[in-house]
């Protein structure tokens, strides 16, 4: 009888091999209902573009940006469907499901069995997170080229930013999980989600609000991600897209540490 050895996903060794394993685990789990739930997470986007960016936008006309170029509504909306559905897909995976299976699975108690440690698991987590959202961004971009929303370039330039924001947000949402302690604390986690999603300049330009609250919807995650991808899409380049990417990757560093000292704790007690 001959026994066939499949190849691993990857093959390198040390801390990356470790918390690669954990993402390789959640693919060998993969259920074919996954991907009806991959579906489900690409068509929200999709039918705001279509209902808002399109259907509204017929009435509400072309908007210029801030740098002098006027764009079409719906120009102007798929940006920022595109930076909600790489924060969407990213805290899917990192709130509900890694808080399922570190709470009432016990996966990892598990896993910290082996020599995997707490940040090894955040970071195959965060990386398994960002497949998902990857899958999201490109087939998004794929549609904005399709409807004349952007050119080819810019699309691929906005993809590494897209993952980007899924990084951000995925390490925001396992630091989130680590605090939450029922099912229930979700709730104000949606409302905090649903609020960001509309008052991010997602729909009408920051400018439109009154200062003091401009202030503060320009320093929350999900504007300066919209923020950078709209700029990469349809705006032209400047040197505010370097604060957007300073501001992504301080927020994924810190809030990847925190997720991990946290998960250190709450799997050694």
């Amino acid at each position: 009888m001959v026994n066939l050895v499949l190849p691993r996903l990857v093959s390198f060794e040390g801390a990356p091999r470790r918390s690669a394993s954990v993402a390789e685990r959640n693919f060998t789990a993969l259920r074919s209902a996954y991907w009806l739930v991959l579906l489900s997470g690409f068509l929200e986007p999709v039918l705001y573009l279509f209902s808002i960016g399109v259907g509204v936008g017929a009435l509400v006309g072309d908007l210029p940006l801030p740098g002098g170029q006027v764009v079409s509504y719906a120009a102007f909306v798929a940006p920022a469907m595109l930076a909600s559905s790489a924060m969407s897909g990213a805290l899917a995976e990192t709130t509900f499901n890694f808080f399922g299976k570190m709470k009432y699975m016990k996966l990892y108690d598990g896993v910290i069995a082996t020599p995997v440690q707490p940040f090894e698991i955040a970071l195959g987590e965060l990386g398994w997170a960002m497949i998902r959202g990857a899958l999201y961004s490109a087939a998004f971009l794929v549609l904005m080229v399709t409807m004349g929303l952007t050119s080819a370039g810019r699309a691929l330039a906005a993809f590494p930013a897209a993952v980007l924001v899924g990084f951000a947000f995925g390490a925001l949402g396992m630091t989130v999980s680590t605090l939450m302690r029922s099912w229930q604390d979700f709730d104000l986690m949606g409302s905090a989600q649903f609020t960001l999603f509309l008052f991010s300049g997602t729909f009408v330009p920051a400018e439109a609000y009154p200062a003091v609250l401009r202030w503060v919807v320009e320093v929350t995650p999900l504007y300066r991600s919209v923020h950078l991808i709209r700029g990469i899409s349809v705006g032209a380049s400047g040197w505010s897209w370097l604060l957007d990417v300073a501001y992504l990757v301080a927020l994924t560093v810190g809030m990847l540490a925190v997720a991990s000292r946290r998960m250190g704790r709450l799997l050694y007690k």
